[in-house]
């Protein structure tokens, strides 16, 4: 299980305003969990939970994942009854048929607006869900097709939607053709952009995991503490707790 924090957690159903609560949900059915927070906690995140037990595989098994916000508007305009009229359309002109050539797709353009895409490659699968409206918009893009490098499959989904900011996840194991999910793809293919984040873990199931987050805007300087200030450091054993806010 995995997603991104919500814009706005106060709006969901009650067991998933807190990934705490998901978590303790997940554990009361699963004994071997494990949770874990990836991203700035004051910013933008991405949760997941897997179970920690060894799994054998023999065949190679990856994924990519990009979650989108802030996207375009004209971009959006695509994702509409009244722009597009059909799903065919929308998929055709907003260049999704051109992400995984060949795939038999499965669409759904919604009343008044929204889009949704199932595709399957062989054995593999690619996945789309759009919301358009401008103070909500948001995109997500998965597949598992296997490739040695995502960097032109990431780089053409990023063009087609424009976002202020988004984050990619790749999963990939050990006879993953990409290698380790390090090396799936050069961020030097993600023009306009610059990574806030990039973060990596290795998980007992022979699984490893990538995810970084990029932003079109610049970055909040980090600036350094008053001159006189005195440094930090690690209380001593036996001092006193830090006390609760």
């Amino acid at each position: 299980y995995s997603r991104k924090n919500f814009e706005k957690p106060e709006l969901q159903a009650r067991l998933h305003q807190n990934f705490e609560h998901e978590v303790a949900f997940l554990d009361s059915l699963f004994p071997n969990g494990a949770a874990y927070c990836l991203g700035r906690l004051k910013g933008d995140r991405w949760y997941l939970y897997t179970l920690d037990q060894p799994v054998q595989r023999d065949s190679a098994d990856q994924t990519l994942e990009i979650l989108m916000t802030g996207l375009d508007e004209e971009a959006m305009s695509h994702f509409t009854k009244e722009a597009s009229g059909t799903a065919a359309v929308a998929t055709k002109v907003s260049g999704i048929s051109d992400f995984i050539p060949g795939a038999i797709i499965d669409d759904a353009l919604f009343e008044p607006c929204g889009y949704s895409m199932n595709a399957l490659s062989g054995e593999c699968y690619g996945t789309i869900h759009i919301t358009p409206q401008p103070e909500c918009s948001y995109v997500s893009f998965e597949t598992n097709i296997r490739m040695e490098s995502y960097s032109g499959l990431i780089a053409k989904v990023v063009e087609a939607f424009k976002p202020t900011k988004f984050s990619i996840t790749i999963f990939t194991n050990q006879l993953s053709p990409c290698g380790p999910s390090l090396n799936a793809f050069d961020e030097r293919h993600v023009k306009g952009y610059r990574r806030v984040d990039k973060q990596y873990c290795e998980f007992s199931n022979a699984y490893n995991l990538t995810m970084c987050h990029y932003t079109s805007h610049p970055a909040t300087p980090v600036t350094s503490p008053p001159l006189g200030s005195p440094p930090f450091t690690s209380p001593t054993l036996g001092s006193p707790p830090f006390p609760s806010p």
